[in-house]
C-alpha cells in the first residue's frame, strides 16, 4: 500500500484532512494506495504557494521559462517508460498506449518552449500625430487545472506547459483514481529547475474542486470530464469571475462512405474504439456505414478483428487492451449492452462473455462489443459510453449521415472515410464538429493548433493548447504613448487620434 501525498511549494506534503481515497490496480481490482482528499485548508495552503511564487515567475524572461521547461522535456524523453509504467499500473491501460500519452503531451511542452515567439507583442508607430500605441500579453496569476483519469499524464500536460510559458503559477487537481503520475512530473519539474511553488499538485474529490472554483486568488480554471460537470464548472467558476476553459463529453462517429478502403476503414475503427479500451474522449464509438452493403461488409471484416484482440494487464507487452479503470465503470458498460439488447439491437460480438485472464479474475476486464442495428433512440447512441463498445447506426446516404451527426448533442470530434475527395472537402466544411478527420480516425491536433470541440462538448471560449492555449492563459493591454515637446491644450471631447 502507498501513501499518495500533495505536492506543494516544491516539496510532497502528507494530507492533513483525515481522508483518503483508495487506489486500485485495475488489472487484479486489488487496492495499490490510499491518496490524500484534500480540505479546503490544505487546497488554500497549495493556491498560496503558487500565488507567492507568481511575481518573481511571471517577471521571469519568456526564455528563462522556456529553457526550464526545455530541461524537463529532457528529463521526460530520458523517463518517459517510467511515467508510462505508472499510468498503467492506476489506469490500466497498456504500456505502448500510455507511452503514447506521454509523448502526446511532451508535444506541448516542446510548443511551450517556444514561448519568446508567441509571447511577442504588437507595435504600432505614429497611431496619431507623436502617439505610438503597443500591446503586450501578460499572466494572469494563478491558474488551475482539473484533470480526468483517462489521461493522467497528457492531459495536464496540455495545460500546465503553456500556462507556466505565459509566466502564471499552477495548481493541478487530478483524478483521485489515477494520482501519482502528476507527483512524478511535478518531482521532475522541480529537478528542471521550476522554483517552488510554481507548479503544485492538490490530490483530492469534489471538496478540492469546490474550494479551487470558490478561492478568490484562482483566476482561471481548466477543466476535461464530463459534460454535466463541465458545465457546473463553468457556471461556478464564471460567477466567481474566472476564466473557465471546460471540455465535456463526446460522441464521435465515423463515417464510412460506399468507396472507401473497407480493409483501412476497419483496422482504422478496431484502433479508435478498443484502443484504451474506449475511455478516450475522442474514441470512435459509433460507426455510420453508408448504404447496408458498406455495413454488412465492415461487420463482416470487424467480427473477426475484435474476437481477436488480446485482452489483458499491461503488464503482458502484447497486450492490445487493458481492463477498464473500476468496477463501477465494468458495471457500467455491461449495463449499456444489456440495455441494447433489450431495446431491440443486436450484438455482433459481446464482450460481456470475456473471461479474465488466469490470475487476474478480480481484475475490471471486458471484451470489445459491436452492436449493430443501433437506432438514435437506443440510449447506447444518445450517451457517452466511456468503453469498448462500437455502436453501428446505418444510413442510406451521404446526408442522412451528416443529419445523425447533427443530431447529436456533443460535437468533439468526427472522421469521415473516402476516396472522394469532394464528399471529404464538404464533410470538412459543413459538420458542425471541433475536430475533423479525413481518413484519419482520431484526429487530434498537434500541439501547435488547438484541441476543442463543439456544442455541449465544451464551455468556454478556447479551445486547449497551441495559441487558444496562449490567449486563454494571458491578458492583454494596451499601451498608448505620446512624448510631447510642448504644452497640450485640454481636450473636453473623447480623444481621436488620427
Amino acid at each position: 500500500m502507498t501513501d499518495i501525498a500533495h505536492y506543494i511549494g516544491g516539496q510532497s506534503v502528507a494530507g492533513t484532512s483525515g481522508r483518503t481515497g483508495p487506489v486500485f490496480n485495475p488489472a487484479t481490482g486489488e487496492e495499490s494506495g490510499a491518496v490524500a482528499l484534500a480540505s479546503a485548508d490544505e487546497v488554500d495552503a497549495a493556491v498560496a504557494a503558487a500565488h507567492a511564487a507568481w511575481p518573481a515567475w511571471s517577471a521571469t524572461p519568456p526564455l528563462r521559462r522556456a529553457r526550464v521547461l526545455d530541461r524537463f522535456k529532457s528529463i521526460l524523453w530520458d523517463r518517459a517508460d517510467q511515467l508510462a509504467e505508472a499510468i498503467s499500473a492506476e489506469h490500466g491501460k497498456t504500456h505502448d498506449d500510455a507511452l503514447g500519452e506521454v509523448t502526446r503531451g511532451l508535444e506541448v511542452v516542446e510548443f511551450a518552449t517556444s514561448a519568446p515567439s508567441f509571447l511577442k507583442g504588437e507595435f504600432s508607430e505614429n497611431v496619431g500625430g507623436g502617439v505610438d500605441s503597443h500591446m503586450i500579453r501578460q499572466s494572469l496569476g494563478v491558474v488551475a487545472g482539473i484533470t480526468p483519469f483517462n489521461f493522467p499524464a497528457m492531459v495536464p500536460m496540455w495545460m500546465f506547459p503553456v500556462a507556466l510559458a505565459c509566466g502564471n503559477t499552477f495548481v493541478l487537481k487530478p483524478s483521485e483514481r489515477d494520482p501519482s503520475a502528476a507527483l512524478l512530473i511535478a518531482a521532475w519539474l522541480t529537478e528542471a529547475g521550476l522554483p517552488n511553488g510554481v507548479f503544485n499538485v492538490v490530490q483530492g474529490d469534489k471538496a478540492a474542486v469546490d474550494a479551487l472554483l470558490a478561492h478568490p486568488d484562482v483566476r482561471a480554471i481548466s477543466f476535461v470530464g464530463s459534460t454535466p460537470i463541465a458545465r457546473q464548472i463553468h457556471s461556478t467558476g464564471t460567477a466567481n469571475g474566472k476564466r473557465v476553459q471546460a471540455l465535456g463529453g463526446a460522441k464521435n462517429h465515423m463515417v464510412i462512405m460506399p468507396d472507401a478502403d473497407l480493409d483501412m476503414a476497419a483496422n482504422a475503427l478496431i484502433g479508435a474504439a478498443f484502443g484504451s479500451a474506449g475511455e478516450r474522449c475522442m474514441a470512435v464509438s459509433v460507426a455510420v456505414p453508408v448504404t447496408d452493403a458498406v455495413a454488412d461488409a465492415l461487420v463482416e471484416k470487424l467480427v473477426p478483428k475484435i474476437e481477436a484482440l488480446k485482452i489483458g494487464p499491461a503488464s503482458d507487452r502484447a497486450t492490445d487492451m487493458g481492463p477498464l479503470i473500476s468496477r463501477a465503470a465494468l458495471d457500467r458498460v455491461r449495463g449499456y449492452l444489456d440495455g441494447a439488447e433489450a431495446q431491440g439491437a443486436s450484438l455482433a460480438v459481446d464482450g460481456r462473455d470475456f473471461t479474465a485472464p488466469q490470475g487476474f479474475e478480480g481484475g475490471y476486464f471486458i471484451g470489445g462489443s459491436l452492436v449493430d442495428h443501433v437506432t438514435p433512440d437506443m440510449t447506447l447512441w444518445q450517451d457517452e459510453i466511456f468503453g469498448p463498445v462500437l455502436s453501428m447506426v446505418r444510413r442510406d446516404s451521404y446526408q442522412e449521415a451528416v443529419d445523425l451527426i447533427h443530431a447529436h448533442p456533443y460535437a468533439n470530434g468526427t472522421a469521415i472515410f473516402t476516396r472522394d475527395g469532394d464528399a471529404a472537402r464538404r464533410f470538412s466544411q459543413d459538420i458542425e464538429v471541433g475536430m475533423v478527420g479525413i481518413n484519419v480516425p482520431i484526429p487530434v491536433p498537434m500541439a501547435f493548433h488547438s484541441f476543442g470541440g463543439w456544442k455541449a462538448s465544451i464551455f468556454g471560449d478556447h479551445h486547449m493548447h497551441g495559441m487558444e492555449g496562449v490567449r486563454f492563459y494571458t491578458r492583454v493591454k494596451t499601451t498608448t504613448t505620446r512624448w510631447p515637446t510642448g504644452m497640450v491644450d485640454p481636450q473636453f471631447t473623447m480623444p481621436t487620434l488620427g
